[in-house]
C-alpha cells in the first residue's frame, strides 16, 4: 500500500493545494498534474461522465505519479464507494453531506474491518498488484485511505460538531456553490455564504479537523488559506485551459 502524500501533509498541519478534474479522460492529466506540483487531484464522478474503466486509468496513473488521487463520489451507498476504492483510489470526498448517519456510513463503506465493512479486495489497482498479507493490507490501508466531507448544506454546516466527530473523518470541504443555494442565494459573495464557511473553518478547528474549500478565486482561496484553511483546491482542468486560453488569444490579438 503505497503513502497517502495528502494524508501525511495534512496531518504534520501543512497545507496541500490540488485541483478538480471534471472532464479531461486521459490518464496523463494526473502525470501532468504531478509534474505541476500539485498535492492530490479530486476525479469528480458526481457530475462528470467517467466510467469506472477510466477512474481506474485515472488512479494507476496517479498513484505512479506521486500524486494523491481522490474521487468525488456521486452517491453514498456502497457500490459507488467500494468500487471507487477498489479502482485504487487513496479516498473518496463525499457529496451532498447533512446528518451524522450519512458519515458514519460512508467510514464504514471506505474501511476494512474492525473500522469499517468494506469487502476485501487484493493484488489488484488498489494493492498495485502485489500480494500482500490480508491482515498487513487491512491495518494499512486503514491508516492510508481518506474520506473527505464535502459541506455544502445548511444542515451540514449548523450540525458541523457532529458530523466531523466520526471516527475516519480526514478532512471538510466546502462546496461553497451548493451552499449558496442552501441558504436561499445564488450569489457566491453573499455574506451569509461567507458566515457558514467560518462556522464550517470553526468547528473543523474546534475538533482537529483541516478544513478547505474550493474556487476559481484565487485571492479568495488565499484569503481562507490565511484564515486556516489547509485543503486548498483550486480550479478545474478545464477553467485552467478557458483561462490561459482566454488571456493568450487577447494577447495575441
Amino acid at each position: 500500500m503505497i503513502e497517502n502524500k495528502l494524508k501525511k501533509i495534512l496531518k504534520a498541519g501543512g497545507t496541500a493545494v490540488g485541483t478538480m478534474v471534471c472532464d479531461t479522460r486521459t490518464p496523463g492529466i494526473a502525470q501532468a498534474l504531478a509534474v505541476a506540483g500539485f498535492d492530490f487531484f479530486i476525479l469528480d464522478t458526481e457530475h462528470g461522465s467517467y466510467s469506472l474503466e477510466t477512474v481506474s486509468d485515472m488512479m494507476v496513473t496517479a498513484r505512479l505519479a506521486g500524486i494523491t488521487p481522490i474521487v468525488r463520489v456521486p452517491d453514498h451507498e456502497y457500490p459507488f464507494i467500494a468500487r471507487t476504492m477498489d479502482a485504487g483510489a487513496l479516498g473518496i470526498m463525499a457529496p451532498r453531506i447533512k446528518t451524522q448517519a450519512q458519515v458514519e456510513k460512508i467510514v464504514r463503506c471506505v474501511k476494512y474491518p474492525p473500522i469499517g465493512e468494506r469487502g476485501m479486495n487484493a493484488a489488484r489497482t488498489n494493492t498495485d498488484y502485489r500480494g500482500v498479507k490480508l491482515s498487513e493490507y487491512a491495518a494499512k490501508a486503514n491508516a492510508e485511505t481518506m474520506v473527505i466531507a464535502q459541506i455544502e448544506t445548511r444542515e451540514a454546516v449548523e450540525d458541523i460538531d457532529n458530523i466531523l466527530s466520526v471516527p475516519g473523518v480526514d478532512a471538510a470541504l466546502m462546496g461553497p456553490t451548493d451552499l449558496s443555494m442552501s441558504l436561499g442565494t445564488q450569489d457566491l459573495a453573499h455574506p451569509k455564504v461567507a458566515e457558514y464557511i467560518q462556522k464550517t473553518l470553526d468547528g473543523a478547528k474546534r475538533r482537529g479537523i483541516p478544513c478547505g474549500t474550493h474556487t476559481a478565486d484565487m485571492e479568495n482561496l488565499k484569503s481562507w488559506r490565511d484564515k486556516g484553511m489547509k485543503l486548498l483546491l483550486y480550479n478545474y482542468d478545464f477553467g485552467f485551459i478557458l483561462s490561459g486560453g482566454a488571456a493568450a488569444v487577447k494577447e495575441l490579438k
